[in-house]
């Protein structure tokens, strides 16, 4: 990492202590006492300026790596820095790891959120997958500690991206929602009393949770993983919290989109039919019936549920409005159908897996998703949404070999294009038998 030229005029890092003397002496050190500038007022070539930020994140003094990262971010943010992901991926990605081992919890939700962006920008493929490998083990470490809660939710955010970019294998899938689970259901040894996680907290895992279940097959999951998910999402939605409520609507919506209660049913009536198993398949059934009698009330309750002192109409509005969508849904199967205007073309979603993919996207990118949803040809894929121009003038959209399901696999508009996705699948549970469980409601 060598010492920038003399030359480069309105440089972004400067040494707050030195400001008398920046002339003749900025050019030539790196203070650990680092100020950034706004990054769109520097007119300096992107790419160095990145390196730059890259740079700093070498230095010994927590608060500079924090504004480098936070550069990095906004720099991700406003444009897809491909050339320098090329280039550079590696060293970000290591310099990211290395401040979620060591750094505050500051430090960690920032290099969190680039890793996210790194693997947005990259695009599924070899870096994407080593992202996730590089990256699972020090997240998994950093999850163990559960004092941030904006630490938390930034590495399960983080977690859940460059599983849903990087994980090639529903195994790799697997590790990933069953790394979410433990922070909801902490387990630290039988003399050990486990943290109980807040509200937010398990919203966020539930969040992060469904967004990777929308690419799960629902053929590969046995039907009790199914019944003790929806088991432990309903007790969810008794809680106080609404936007936890929500949360736990929508993964029950997107569980019966996938898997539905009916065809729980069926396995349970057939099971009744073999006279060794008589007894325990019509417990089940019955079961089953009554799990989802229960769901429907609690979802009717909320769906109309008055406003109670202190109560945020905004959050009691979007509570009622989306159990109505889930009851018709569940009791009509209407999926709600929502579009969004970006750059004068409509961005489409007709399930709930797509809605839920779009609302995590959304919420991880903040005020970068506009420009990605433009530009980033991965979410073109994603979502099946081409706008009217490539701003960037550069084509960067996914091979066939490489293209993934990321919607539900009960999406007729996406079904077409994951047919050799879906053989693909096939051959890999044929070679890896039997069922596996995600996590679900285990306690």
């Amino acid at each position: 990492m060598g010492k920038r030229s003399s030359q480069k005029k309105n440089v972004a890092m400067l040494d707050s202590d030195d400001a008398a003397s920046e002339s003749s002496s900025s050019s030539t050190m790196r203070s650990e006492n680092m100020v950034f500038s706004n990054v769109e007022e520097v007119q300096v070539d992107k790419d160095s300026l990145l390196d730059q930020f890259l740079d700093a994140l070498y230095e010994k003094r927590g608060s500079t790596r924090e504004k480098a990262l936070t550069s990095i971010t906004e720099a991700f943010n406003n444009s897809l820095q491909h050339e320098f992901v090329e280039n550079k991926s590696a060293t970000l990605l290591h310099q990211c790891l290395n401040s979620i081992k060591k750094g505050s919890a500051k430090e960690i939700a920032l290099a969190s959120h680039v890793i996210g962006l790194l693997a947005l920008t990259t695009g599924p493929g070899e870096k994407a997958q080593e992202i996730l490998e590089e990256s699972l083990s020090p997240i998994s470490e950093a999850l163990k500690s559960r004092s941030e809660p904006s630490k938390i939710s930034s590495l399960l955010e983080c977690l859940a991206i460059i599983t849903f970019i990087g994980g090639e294998e529903p195994e790799e899938t697997e590790k990933s929602m069953q790394m979410m689970w433990q922070v909801a259901h902490p387990k630290l040894g039988p003399n050990v009393a486990a943290a109980k996680p807040s509200p937010a907290m398990i919203t966020m895992v539930v969040s992060a949770w469904s967004f990777l279940l929308t690419t799960v097959d629902g053929r590969t999951l046995n039907p009790k993983s199914w019944q003790e998910s929806i088991s432990y999402f309903s007790s969810l939605l008794d809680k106080e919290d609404r936007s936890l409520r929500i949360a736990a609507g929508e993964a029950l919506a997107l569980i019966f989109e996938i898997g539905s209660l009916e065809k729980f049913s069926a396995e349970a009536k057939g099971s009744s039919d073999i006279s060794t198993d008589g007894e325990n398949g019509q417990r089940q059934l019955v079961y089953i019936q009554g799990l989802r009698t229960k769901v429907l009330n609690q979802m009717r309750s909320l769906s109309v549920e008055a406003g109670g002192k202190g109560s945020a109409k905004k959050d009691l509005n979007n509570q009622r409005n989306t159990f109505r969508d889930i009851l018709e849904f569940l009791e009509d199967g209407y999926s709600p159908e929502t579009s969004m205007k970006i750059g004068g073309e409509s961005l489409n979603t007709t399930t709930w897996a797509q809605l839920i993919q779009l609302n995590f996207l959304k919420h991880f990118l903040g005020g970068g998703f506009v420009k990605h949803m433009q530009e980033n040809g991965f979410l073109h894929d994603v979502f099946g949404f081409m706008p009217k121009k490539n701003l960037s003038g550069v084509e960067h959209r996914m091979s066939v070999g490489e293209k993934r399901m990321y919607k539900s696999p009960n999406s007729v508009v996406n079904k077409a294009r994951t047919q050799l996705l879906n053989k693909q699948r096939m051959l890999s549970q044929d070679k890896n038998r039997g069922h596996y469980a995600v996590g679900f409601g285990d306690e």
